[in-house]
């Protein structure tokens, strides 16, 4: 208990800095922003449009998967617990008669399971219009290793996302407008890329291994627009964050608290996601979230992109090292 205790006082420390410091990540270049109130009442129907959303039985990801099938698209639910994806199943369809939703078993830090599900939409689908990359897990208590060997959150939040996308890209190259959204996290901002010890072996820190995954999330949607356009994949690659939202990812033990309170609704924290999946205006390589206080809440507008995501070096070097984990290899020309 007293290891739980002092894990969340660490959180509430990390959070009131993000709220009362001053952010020090690099600003964006003007560029066309989102109308701040877009909402998903402002989607445009996605009817004959599929999904697969990573996650998608609670928080960000249960919204996401909500308002997509409210506004008439097929939606995969694609997560690890069968009786959770019923159950959220059961709500989206309560709210959206007649919704067109189905649970995938997925276990991101499983790479068979990974590929496994690769292998059964590929069977089963014509294309695939979107994926939302969501799933997490965020700072366990002690160190946890999946069965590939991998540290769970570099494993789960980042690599497992880097090997579907790579599984599903033939599908994805199948749709006429397909995109990806890979989420992110304001974390990332104070992130770092620890190549010499990606898997913390030698000196565990749940934050900072954290931080290095959901950087990790971020250079990859934008490293991948990039290889889209040079190779002609066709893909928009779109990165978001929630801000602070009240979702499961977070310990229960903190929800009472007074900055409890501030964080947004989990449907506010979807605003940023569902924007990139569905606006006609949003655009390839961009970040999006909340434009509040140090973007813990707010307004849809431009996320500032911390320094260490716009290193093309790094970046390159971490699509390298992740081919050579995961064992996928995203294609090196252009589609027949």
């Amino acid at each position: 208990m007293h290891r739980r205790r002092s894990h969340w006082t660490a959180m509430l420390a990390m959070a009131g800095a993000l709220l009362l410091s001053a952010c020090t990540a690099s600003g964006t270049v003007a560029q066309p922003a989102p109308r701040p109130d877009w909402s998903a009442a402002d989607m445009p129907s996605q009817a004959g449009r599929i999904f697969v959303v990573t996650g998608g039985t609670s928080g960000i990801g249960l919204e996401s998967a909500r308002a997509l099938a409210a506004a008439g698209a097929e939606v995969i639910i694609a997560a690890r617990n069968p009786q959770r994806g019923e159950e959220a199943i059961a709500g989206i369809r309560q709210q959206s008669p007649g919704a067109n939703v189905r649970f995938e078993a997925l276990d991101l830090g499983d790479l068979a399971s990974v590929h496994a599900l690769g292998n059964r939409l590929a069977a089963s689908l014509p294309r695939l219009d979107g994926l939302i990359n969501n799933a997490g897990v965020m700072e366990p208590p002690q160190r946890d290793i999946t069965p590939d060997g991998f540290e769970s959150q570099f494993a789960i939040n980042y690599l497992g996302h880097f090997a579907l996308t790579a599984d599903l890209l033939p599908l994805l190259r199948k749709s006429d407008a397909p995109r990806v959204v890979t989420l992110s996290s304001i974390a990332a901002r104070r992130g770092a890329l620890h190549f010499d010890d990606l898997q913390f072996e030698r000196e565990w820190d749940t934050a900072a291994a954290y931080r290095q995954s959901k950087l990790a999330c971020l250079m990859f949607a934008r490293e991948l627009q990039r290889r889209s356009d040079a190779q002609g994949w066709g893909i928009t690659s779109i990165a978001s964050h929630p801000g602070l939202s009240r979702t499961n990812l977070l310990p229960s033990q903190g929800r009472s608290t007074p900055l409890w309170r501030f964080f947004q609704t989990a449907e506010r924290g979807a605003v940023p996601t569902l924007y990139a999946a569905t606006a006609q205006d949003a655009q390839g390589g961009r970040y999006y979230g909340p434009t509040g206080l140090l973007e813990a809440r707010g307004a849809l507008g431009h996320a500032r992109v911390p320094d260490a995501a716009t290193d093309a070096e790094a970046a390159a070097r971490l699509w390298d090292v992740s081919e050579t984990l995961s064992g996928v290899h995203y294609p090196s020309g252009t589609a027949e």
